[in-house]
Parts: structure tokens; C-alpha cells; sequence
């Protein structure tokens, strides 16, 4: 019943078993095992029975033939670095996108003329296809058949997370790095691609992403907590207003280029958020006011904003151990007044301004 031939020990018989499961199915076809088993060792054979045993050499036989194949999703997704993300942008048509850009504030009358006279000076001409490049990717939405695209997702998630493994493309776990939804496509309103990408930069420039992981730890601070990636949109959204407004001009004619400099200011923005979120211990009811007044003195002091990064990097990289001065905080000087606190609970949104207004920011 259990198989043993008499004059065998157990000891004997799982030894063999051993041997047989570490011969190939062919040469167990080849002595004609499989064959015996299946028929009852020296039992005579009826029809029934033969069929079946045809059935099986068969079925082993295609076993035999079944190569296993390896799923090109079971291998993680390599990281993207921003170049790489911005030559997918600079090799695609984006043509119909650029006949829907508006890259400056269209100012009519009294306007223009004292823009003229008293406002920041006008692009170099040779950054004019640059600038535009920027607002045309602005205008560009997640797509899910680019390949590019998700790998820019995936790579921001494992940044912050420090995950190794992909991630699906829809799901809570976005929420995790501070998306509003199960989908981040939705939160890229007002920003479009841009918005990615610059979270793209933060994260995989070496100087840079310590920076990114401390605001991210913040950000899930138990009662300092904010959305980060829905943060970062408004930073964003920040750096594209400065840019439409001519406030970057200056410098992006002084370096020629405009992308570097936007990616810097757009940096030294979030910086400068979350200093004075951290040293004023505001929570995700003043977001609204904070956004707005984060707006007005980045827009107001480029120039500052940037010098002030680069100090707080060139720390970073080259610490004193003997300085006892904290790092220059570019939210002004101290904590403002806590008068200015908001009565909503939930995060402001991307901020929106219309392309037509002057002036104050609203952010909503």
C-alpha cells in the first residue's frame, strides 16, 4: 500500500526517492519508469489504462518543452535623472502644446508703458525657445503610454521612500508622499508635467535630495504635517508665475539658461517654506496663508532667494562644526505673527492665477 517492497527498509526507499527526483523526466521516459508506474508495474494493461498513460508521456512531454519566461515588469524600473526626463521633452513635437502657451502677463495701456520703463528687463532673445520649452511641458499631462513618464513617478516615489520595488501606477500608496488621491495625475493642475518634474530634480540632485528628505520628514510630522508632493505643485506653480512675471529675467539672462534657474528658485522657494514652516510650527490650517506669503517675498527677492540656497547648501557641504549660527532663514527675521492663522483645516490647493492679472497672487 505505501509503495515498499518487502526486504526494503524506509531508510532505503526515501533514498531512492532522492536519486529519481534528481533525474531528468527524459531518462526516467528512457527507462521506461514512467511507463511502469503508471500501469501497475507488471499488472497487464487494458485499454483504459493505456490511454491514459498515453495521455501523461504527453503531458510530460509538453512540460519538458516550457521554457520559463521572465516578466520585463518583474525587474524594478531604473531611475530617471532629470536630464534625462527633459531630453525626452526637448526630442518631442510639442507643437501644439506651444501654440497654447502664454509665457508673459499681457499688460495693455498705462500698464505696458510703465512696464517698460520701471519693470525687470526683457529675455535674451536666444532664451526665448528655452522659456517656452518650460511652459509647453507646463501644459503637458501625465500619459500612461510614455514610458518616460512613469519611470519620473516611480522614481520620485522611491526617493522618498526609499523603496526598491515599483509601485502600482494607481492606489492609496500615493498618499504616502503626499498626493490628495489614489492618482497624482490629478493633482497636476496648474503645473502639468512641470510639476513632476521639478520633484524629479529635488530628489535626484546629490546636494539637494537631503534637503527633499528633511521636508518630507516634516511633512509627516504628527501635528506639522502637509501633503508633499501637493506642496511641491505649489512651489511649482511659484517659480512658473515668477518666470511668466519677467521676476527671473535678470538671472536667467546673467547665466543663460532659464531651466537651471527655474529649478534653483523653485528649490530655494520650497527652502524657504519649509524654514518658516518649521521654525513658526504652522500646521496645514495656515497653508493658505503661508502659501501666499511665501509667493509675494519669492517673487519679490529672486535674487536673495538664490544667494540664500546657495549658503545653505555650501553649509551643507562644507559643515563647521565650531559655528553656532543657524542657517540663514529666508522667510525674514523671526516668527511672524500668529494673528494670521486661518480657521480652515484642509491643505490649499494647487494655486491658480489667472494669466491675466497683475499684482497679488491668489492662491486657491
Amino acid at each position: 500500500m505505501n509503495g515498499l517492497m518487502p526486504g526494503h527498509s524506509v531508510k532505503e526507499h526515501a533514498n531512492s526517492s532522492s536519486v529519481l527526483k534528481s533525474l531528468p523526466i527524459s531518462a526516467l521516459k528512457q527507462n521506461g519508469l514512467l511507463q511502469s508506474l503508471a500501469a501497475g508495474g507488471k499488472q497487464p494493461k487494458t485499454e483504459r489504462e493505456s490511454a491514459d498513460v498515453e495521455q501523461a508521456r504527453e503531458e510530460w512531454e509538453a512540460l519538458e518543452s516550457i521554457q520559463p519566461v521572465v516578466s520585463e515588469e518583474s525587474s524594478p524600473t531604473p531611475l530617471i535623472s532629470f536630464n534625462e526626463a527633459l531630453q525626452h521633452f526637448q526630442t518631442t513635437d510639442l507643437g501644439e502644446l506651444l501654440k497654447k502657451i502664454q509665457p508673459t502677463i499681457r499688460r495693455t495701456g498705462l500698464a505696458t508703458f510703465t512696464h517698460f520703463l520701471f519693470g525687470p528687463p526683457r529675455l535674451h532673445r536666444e532664451l526665448l525657445e528655452e522659456r517656452d520649452l518650460v511652459f509647453a511641458i507646463a501644459q503637458s499631462s501625465l500619459d500612461n503610454s510614455q514610458a518616460v513618464h512613469l519611470r519620473v513617478l516611480q522614481t520620485i516615489y522611491k526617493r522618498l521612500t526609499g523603496s526598491k520595488l515599483d509601485c502600482p501606477r494607481f492606489g492609496t500608496h500615493w498618499e504616502n508622499v503626499g498626493f490628495q488621491g489614489t492618482d497624482p495625475a490629478t493633482d497636476l493642475r496648474g503645473t502639468g508635467f512641470l510639476g513632476l518634474m521639478h520633484a524629479l530634480y529635488l530628489v535626484m540632485d546629490p546636494e539637494t535630495l537631503p534637503l527633499a528628505r528633511d521636508i518630507f520628514k516634516l511633512s509627516q510630522h504628527p501635528t506639522q504635517n502637509f501633503p508633499f508632493c501637493v506642496m511641491s505643485i505649489n512651489m511649482t506653480c511659484i517659480a512658473l508665475h515668477a518666470l511668466r512675471e519677467e521676476a527671473l529675467s535678470k538671472e536667467c539672462n546673467r547665466r543663460q539658461q532659464v531651466v537651471g534657474v527655474l529649478n534653483e528658485f523653485y528649490v530655494a522657494t520650497f527652502l524657504h517654506l519649509y524654514q518658516l514652516w518649521k521654525s513658526q510650527q504652522k500646521t496645514v490650517s495656515d497653508s493658505g496663508f503661508v502659501l501666499k506669503e511665501v509667493e509675494l517675498f519669492a517673487k519679490k527677492n529672486p535674487k536673495q532667494m538664490l544667494r540664500r540656497l546657495d549658503v545653505f547648501l555650501r553649509e551643507r557641504r562644507y559643515p563647521d562644526p565650531t559655528a553656532q549660527r543657524p542657517s540663514p532663514c529666508l522667510g525674514g527675521r523671526g516668527a511672524r505673527s500668529e494673528g494670521t492663522r486661518g480657521k480652515e483645516m484642509h491643505f490649499t490647493g494647487v494655486c491658480e492665477l489667472p494669466l491675466n492679472m497683475e499684482g497679488e497672487a491668489r492662491l486657491i
